[in-house]
């Protein structure tokens, strides 16, 4: 097994410039030598429906493969009705179907929401653990990553502007590393 660990990032915001976009990006740039993120379209997606199992389509098929290969999962949301946006809600399905053959099982996740409200996406973050649960995704508790203001998060370059929401990012990365050595699966 390498050393490094290859994490799935879900960002569940199709938006070019979205703030979670930005933010999973940030990571990577922070993660880089300890874990190797790799943001995997989910917008390509059709919308799952039990009918097309026994002939997927070939963007289920490619989104499943790609999970797969994954040793770890990141998702990065932001928050719709105080829920995880259906895009995101999505790619889950796809990825739990067709019964019994689930790319989450037992991979080590972490959640973090990025938003402009005040509370930082609290709503959907929490959603989204209910379903990490269900689909047996070992989902870290601590540190929690609410990250609200996200409109003054990022400098021009994309980096994460803020001293204090950088070292706590690092702090984040470095849970989140401990938290994929102990639970990935060996190979």
């Amino acid at each position: 097994m390498s050393s490094t660990a290859n994490v799935a990032v879900l960002v569940g915001s199709l938006r070019k410039e979205s703030f979670n976009r930005r933010m999973a990006l940030a990571l990577a740039e922070m993660a880089r030598g300890t874990l190797d993120l790799q943001l995997i379209g989910i917008g390509a997606l059709p919308l799952y429906n039990q009918d097309l199992d026994a002939t997927p389509p070939p963007e289920w098929t490619a989104f499943r493969d790609a999970v797969k290969a994954c040793d770890a999962l990141l998702f990065v949301t932001p928050e719709y009705n105080r829920s995880v946006p259906g895009v995101l809600k999505n790619a889950l399905d796809v990825g739990s179907r067709p019964y019994g053959h689930s790319v989450w099982g037992g991979k080590p996740g972490a959640v973090i929401s990025v938003s402009p409200g005040a509370i930082g996406g609290f709503g959907a973050n929490h959603h989204l653990r209910q379903s990490l649960v269900f689909l047996d995704v070992p989902t870290m508790a601590q540190p929690e990553a609410y990250l609200g203001g996200a409109g003054s998060l990022f400098d021009a370059q994309g980096h994460i502007a803020n001293e204090a929401t950088r070292g706590f990012m690092q702090k984040f990365l470095d849970a989140y590393t401990a938290w994929v050595a102990l639970h990935r699966k060996s190979a």
